[in-house]
Formats: structure tokens, C-alpha cells, sequence
């Protein structure tokens, strides 16, 4: 008995507590400078859309940027919860799919209020074929930052973690590429950005397994 607890006294010995906030900074240096770098990239690859000063004054800009930058939210919001061993995605999949309902029921009005003939550009614009892969591109860097953040914390169901840390990527990635992509067609918005967060969720499921694993 006394061999037993000297071991477990060895083991502990050199154990420090963990400083308040920790995650939270290790988050904050790891995600917010992947954010920068897909913004730079963005800007250095791409540049901001050649009509940004109409732009902004478009409803559909604003609605665009908000539906990537709260699907984004509540991904990094849930993402923080997994990383806890009794961590969980809580509301997650339910808040998502009010999101994307909601742009669901944005996308059907313009296409009631459009004619027939504006349906093909507000569904597949000029930018379908590569959107979604550029989307995956500029969420790159903050899918290796969140797996990262996630890595030195205990998350217990590595694949949703990844999942969810794809998501969140991904959404952010939408959020960086709206900056650039002149599509104003909210069809378009649903499909083929949705398409290219979801791309990146399954990867983030795919490799949260093997590089999360404890």
C-alpha cells in the first residue's frame, strides 16, 4: 500500500493547476491568427469584390456575411464545449438548422419575387464549380488552428469535436470568401456555400479522430 501511494505521489509531484482562462487563450492564439492569415490570403490571392462600395449598400451582402458569421458562432461556441471530457454539443445541430432555415426562407423569397429567367444566376451564378473549394481553402487555416486548440484540451467524442471544428472553420471560410465573391443570389448562398462548410465539417470529422485522440 505504502509502494502504491509513493507512485502516485511521484506521479503527481510536479502537477501544476491550470491557470484560469487557459483554453480561452490558447483559443485566441491559435484561431484569431488563422482567421488573419485567410484574410490576407483572401485579400492577396483575390481582393475584396470590385463592386464593394455598391455592395455594402445591398441587403444581400449583410444577409450573406450574417449567415456564415452565426453558423460560425455557434460552431466555436460548441467546439468549446466538446473540448470539456463532459463537454456536449448542447443545442448545436438544432440552432444550425434555424440558420439555414432561416436563409432557406430568404433564398424562396427572392425566388418568388425574381423571374424564371433569373433563376439559373440566382441558383448557380458564374462562381458554382469553384466556390465551395475556395470556401474549403481559405477554412484551411483555422481547421489546423481549431484541431490544435481542441488537441490540448480533453475532448472525449473526437469526431463530432472534429466535426464541429469543421463547421466552424468552414463557416468562418464563407465568412472571409464572402468578402470577395460577387454572387447576390441567396439560392446560391445556400447551396454552394453550405456545400463548401459542410466539405470541411467531413474532413474535420474525418481527421478529429486521429489527431485528437489523447
Amino acid at each position: 500500500m505504502k509502494r502504491t501511494d509513493d507512485m502516485i505521489e511521484a506521479l503527481v509531484r510536479d502537477l501544476r493547476p491550470t491557470p484560469r482562462r487557459a483554453f480561452e487563450r490558447r483559443f485566441a492564439l491559435g484561431v484569431l491568427p488563422a482567421l488573419a492569415v485567410s484574410l490576407v490570403l483572401m485579400l492577396a490571392i483575390l481582393g475584396l469584390r470590385v463592386d464593394m462600395a455598391q455592395a455594402v449598400m445591398l441587403p444581400a451582402f449583410w444577409i450573406k456575411s450574417a449567415y456564415n458569421a452565426l453558423l460560425a458562432l455557434a460552431a466555436f461556441i460548441t467546439a468549446h464545449h466538446l473540448a470539456r471530457p463532459d463537454g456536449s454539443q448542447g443545442r448545436f445541430f438544432r440552432i444550425a438548422a434555424l440558420i439555414v432555415a432561416a436563409m432557406a426562407v430568404v433564398a424562396t423569397m427572392q425566388l418568388l419575387s425574381s423571374p424564371r429567367e433569373a433563376y439559373p444566376i440566382l441558383i448557380f451564378g458564374s462562381s458554382a464549380l469553384h466556390c465551395p473549394f475556395l470556401i474549403l481553402a481559405f477554412a484551411l487555416p483555422m481547421l489546423a488552428a481549431n484541431l490544435w486548440v481542441l488537441r490540448g484540451a480533453a475532448p472525449t467524442d473526437l469526431k463530432l469535436a472534429g466535426f464541429i471544428a469543421g463547421i466552424a472553420s468552414g463557416a468562418a471560410g464563407a465568412w472571409v470568401y464572402s468578402w470577395f465573391c460577387t454572387e447576390n443570389g441567396m439560392p446560391f448562398v445556400l447551396i454552394w456555400y453550405s456545400l463548401g462548410i459542410l466539405v470541411t465539417g467531413l474532413i474535420g470529422a474525418l481527421v478529429g479522430p486521429r489527431l485528437l485522440r489523447w
